[in-house]
């Protein structure tokens, strides 16, 4: 399969909001986009539009130089959805999962597409009430995607710890900081990156899926990160769904910072630091897990330690990445990426609020704010 991969400007930046719909008299999960995105005048290729579920929209900012052009394009995606809503008694939330609905009672968009994806994921895909945000990093060369894709997976735990906002499943704390990533490696072509050295390999790859059954088009290779052909990016999907602005700018200004410090050093000699695959799968389930409060592996030095508490490597990386942030105008978003290490993810704040009732009053009052009610 011969995968054409379009330049674009090196680290602009687009984000991807998915976002759940409540019944504000319930608190249920609602399936109602269908009323949503008609009062919307939303189509299948504009900035708002479905998903699998019927209880999901989900917000696609254009492409920007700043990941502040890019938040404040989604806060204006939002004002439509709410204008949108409000007559119809719903509100919205930005979490992984919704604190108390059943997954498997949830209502899907039918269609060959969406009815293939129901009959081949069986049981898990029933799952999948989940939301999540993504991140395009625009990449100036195809030579450069792969390594930013695998780059990014190392720095795995730091992304997806900023945005934990899933304890709760089904009315009952799950003990993990994101219950979401759990779920969403259940599908066929989810997952870590696979290695690859050169771009052949990539499209080797996807001849193999595709001879196999496994997929119709290169775009259903749903990893973690992955390359996105088609916009000429490199898409984090690592992250959940987050309520607020201020949390989206973070997690986007962290993946900008990070592929741009990744291209730059692939730039010097063609080479990019990869960890053992054993180690990123680790460092992924520990974040997902305990969110910041994980122990990270990271590479063993001579006298050093081969653990260290993940608020503390984040710490370093946020120092490290600071003269990149300048020069990519996002200093105030990386700088939050701190404020929530030291003050709480959503995650945190939703426990804080004491039960899964709670935790969606507090999701419903967030979601969309400037910055988070520590």
């Amino acid at each position: 399969m011969l995968i054409e991969f379009a330049p674009s400007a090196q680290s602009s930046v687009g984000i991807e909001w998915e976002l759940a719909l409540v019944d504000l008299a319930s608190g249920e999960l609602a399936p109602e986009a269908e009323a949503v995105l008609a009062g919307c005048g939303a189509d299948e290729e504009g900035p708002i539009r479905k998903e699998y579920l019927k209880n999901m929209v989900e917000l696609v900012s254009g492409v920007h130089r700043t990941v502040g052009g890019a938040v404040y394009d989604l806060s204006e995606r939002l004002r439509q959805v709410r204008m949108a809503m409000e007559p119809l008694g719903l509100g919205v939330i930005g979490a992984g999962s919704h604190p108390f609905s059943r997954a498997a009672d949830q209502e899907r968009f039918r269609g060959s597409r969406y009815d293939v994806v129901a009959e081949r994921t069986a049981y898990w895909g029933q799952q999948m009430a989940i939301c999540g945000t993504h991140v395009h990093i625009g990449v100036d060369h195809r030579d450069k995607a792969l390594p930013i894709t695998c780059g990014l997976s190392r720095f795995y735990p730091y992304l997806l710890a900023l945005s934990c906002s899933s304890p709760y499943w089904e009315g009952q704390d799950s003990g993990y900081a994101s219950q979401r990533t759990l779920m969403f490696q259940q599908l066929p072509t989810n997952g870590l990156p696979y290695p690859m050295a050169s771009w052949a390999e990539f499209e080797d790859y996807a001849d193999d899926l595709l001879e196999c059954g496994m997929i119709n088009v290169a775009s259903e290779i749903r990893w973690d990160v992955r390359p996105s052909p088609k916009f000429g990016t490199v898409e984090n999907r690592t992250a959940d769904s987050v309520p607020t602005l201020a949390e989206l700018g973070a997690v986007a200004a962290l993946t900008q910072c990070f592929a741009e410090h990744i291209s730059r050093t692939y730039e010097q000699d063609q080479t990019v630091e990869r960890l053992p695959p054993w180690l990123v799968r680790e460092n992924k389930w520990r974040a997902a897990r305990y969110g910041l409060d994980a122990e990270v592996i990271v590479p063993k030095t001579d006298g050093g330690r081969r653990e260290v508490p993940l608020r503390e490597g984040l710490g370093r990386w946020l120092d490290r990445l600071a003269p990149i942030a300048r020069e990519l105008g996002c200093t105030g978003e990386l700088e939050t990426a701190a404020a929530l290490a030291e003050h709480g993810a959503s995650y945190e704040r939703q426990r804080r609020a004491g039960n899964p009732q709670a935790a969606l009053r507090q999701l419903l009052s967030e979601t969309g704010a400037d910055a988070p009610t520590f």
